[in-house]
């Protein structure tokens, strides 16, 4: 066995990476399962082709999971790697650039063939020379096909089902490097293929060879250890992925409010994870229709509103325009409904595996007419469950659509989430007419809120004709009158403005005499974060507000951004959240823009700050 040295770090970095087939999301999947079952902080960020299976052993793809664990709060998947495994040339191609000074990186010496660089695009037979991979990176190579293929002798599988066991074996190795006890993948892996026993077996033992593998490898190399986090309040925990919280969320809006949870979508990349997951809870009463296409789905999920249900519908930025129409509906008809939008690369079917931000304005208006929506953003994995429970909170207590905004990055990536109690949880109170009220009738409305009451079909003096045509403030009945129809869209921008007095005021982190506040919304909250901190750390001054709620805007929102004499703005688009905040508190705001599909880097931001800081 090799007497190896072990070097504690405060967090560290772990890319896996390979062919769409090799099971690298798996792979990272369990590995950052396991860090977290240890007590680590994790975020993580899958990343793969659009193609169900691009052509083997080309970049075009290459498919990867990092994960960042940690031994106190992290807030992003990390930039570069401190260890790479690379199951191929193209793999190697593809993520070289992102490998720290000293990083360890494994390869699966098997498919470093000559016929394999040649798919891969090299030209030589070295790829690290060719690659100007420095010496300091530590090379673990490890025929890991033929390893797992000798581990398997005797089982009764074919070659090919061999060989696509080797990631196990490079998940042990991986286990080995970092001190991580195997049991727990082995419990993950029994979970998943309990029903399969030769597929366990097998996937065990090639484990456990990847493990010992790793223990009596002779290399200069030195394991990691990464020790327990000490930030996290005791509680029970799991990795969520923010696809699952959203979903989770609406569940326990639902149990608070007391209503039947409907769900009516169709299914679209990168959102369809939330409706499986609401499918596969029957046993709460959930009731979830596939329909044929988006406008289906979103119209189904209008009747259940209508029919007195907690309704939603799921969908990313080609079904939202899709249900642009149904949306207008719903606001004319004054209903609650909870719109999730996983945004993805566009424009039209674009880069459906990628992430952006580029539907906001598209939230915010794209729909006919004056149609004003409440539109909130997650930030994390892990919040995702916090802002979807308060999307259905304000559609039903405010009688409105909203939109929640997600987006590849978070909804595809995982984090530790601290289950809550239910009983802990904000009360849903929905504005339902309720028997004894005085002088209410269909058209009434809540005098503080503006918000209509909530008359469910049945209702002994409340029948109603509801629809997409324009009403009469006091009967109700189709109205084509001017003055009518100001008051009409005015009452209902005036409802979603007074929202902004019920959602928490923006809040500013950093350094508090700073005179640069960055600026960001949704999910580019852990890398703004992280850059900012680490700069202040370093003797900078700057601050940072992320937005969640961005319309209605926080109430404060003019007040902070007027107390900073420079003001960056950083999305993952053009520029569309600073073109919509200069149209409420103008301003000459800095702009930093990214639309690569891919997050923000720490880095880069780092960068950008400084350089106005200069």
């Amino acid at each position: 066995m090799s007497d190896l040295k072990q070097t504690e770090l405060e967090n560290v970095v772990i890319r896996f990476t390979g062919d769409s087939g090799d099971g690298m999301q798996l792979t990272g999947t369990l590995f950052s399962n396991l860090s977290a079952i240890l007590g680590n902080e994790i975020s993580t960020f899958p990343d793969f082709p659009s193609e169900i299976r691009a052509p083997q052993g080309t970049v075009t793809g290459v498919s990867g999971f990092q994960v960042n664990l940690g031994a106190s709060k992290i807030f992003t998947p990390g930039d570069d790697a401190d260890v790479l495994v690379a199951m191929n040339p193209a793999a190697l191609k593809v993520n070289a650039k992102g490998m720290k000074k000293n990083a360890v990186l494994i390869i699966d010496t098997d498919s470093f063939q000559k016929s394999d660089l040649t798919k891969a695009g090299f030209t030589t037979d070295n790829p690290f020379e060719e690659l100007n991979i420095p010496d300091t990176i530590q090379i673990i190579p490890a025929a890991l096909s033929s390893l797992t293929v000798s581990a398997l002798e005797g089982f009764d599988m074919d070659n090919k089902s061999m060989v696509r066991s080797k990631n196990m074996f490079a998940l042990g190795l991986v286990c080995w490097l970092f001190n991580r006890p195997i049991d727990q993948a082995i419990h993950f892996l029994t979970n998943k293929f309990g029903k399969k026993p030769t597929i366990l077996s097998a996937n065990v033992k090639v484990l456990t060879d990847g493990f010992n593998y790793g223990h009596n490898l002779h290399l200069a190399i030195s394991t990691y250890l990464v020790e327990k986090s000490n930030d996290v309040p005791k509680g029970k925990y799991t990795s969520i992925s923010g696809n699952k919280a959203t979903a989770w969320g609406m569940i326990a809006a639902a149990e608070k409010a007391g209503l039947q949870l409907f769900l009516g979508s169709y299914p679209i990349t990168p959102a369809t994870d939330i409706m499986q997951e609401l499918a596969a809870r029957k046993e709460l009463g959930i009731k979830v229709m596939q329909a044929e296409d988006e406008i289906a789905g979103i119209s189904t999920a209008i009747g259940a509103s209508f029919a007195g249900s907690l309704a939603a519908t799921s969908t990313s930025g080609p079904g939202l325009a899709l249900k642009s129409e149904a949306i207008g509906l719903a606001v004319m008809a004054e209903l609650p409904l909870v719109i999730v939008d996983v945004q993805r690369g566009g424009p039209s079917t674009g880069l459906p595996t990628k992430t952006e931000q580029t539907d906001l304005l598209q939230a915010l208006y794209g729909r006919n007419g004056e149609s004003p929506v409440v539109v909130i953003a997650a930030s994390t994995p892990a919040d995702c469950f916090h802002f979807s429970y308060m999307a259905c909170k304000l559609a039903l207590e405010h009688m409105t659509p909203v939109i929640l905004m997600s987006d590849t990055f978070i909804a595809n990536g995982t984090a530790l989430w601290k289950l809550p109690k239910l009983a802990e949880l904000e009360d849903i109170k929905p504005n339902f007419v309720r028997q004894g009220m005085e002088d209410v009738h269909v058209t009434s409305r809540d005098p503080k809120t503006l918000s209509r009451y909530w008359a469910v079909p049945g209702m002994e003096g409340f029948a109603q004709r509801n629809g997409g045509l324009e009403k009469d403030y006091v009967t109700g009945a189709v109205s084509t009158e001017a003055v009518n129809h100001q008051k009409m869209v005015d009452t209902r921008q005036a409802k979603i403005d007074y929202i902004a007095q019920v959602v928490p005021e923006l809040e500013v982190e950093g350094e508090s005499s700073a005179e640069l506040l960055v600026v960001g919304w949704g999910s580019t909250q852990g890398h703004i974060k992280t850059a900012v901190n680490n700069l202040n750390k370093a003797g900078e001054k700057v601050a940072f507000a992320n937005f969640n709620y961005i319309h209605p805007l926080p109430r404060n929102t003019k007040a902070v951004l007027k107390s900073y004499k420079k003001v960056l703005i950083c999305e993952l688009n053009s520029g569309q959240f600073a073109t919509y905040l200069r149209s409420k508190v103008p301003g000459d705001y800095f702009q930093f823009n990214k639309v690569y599909g891919q997050p923000f880097t720490v880095s880069e931001l780092e960068q950008s700050i400084l350089n106005l800081l200069k």
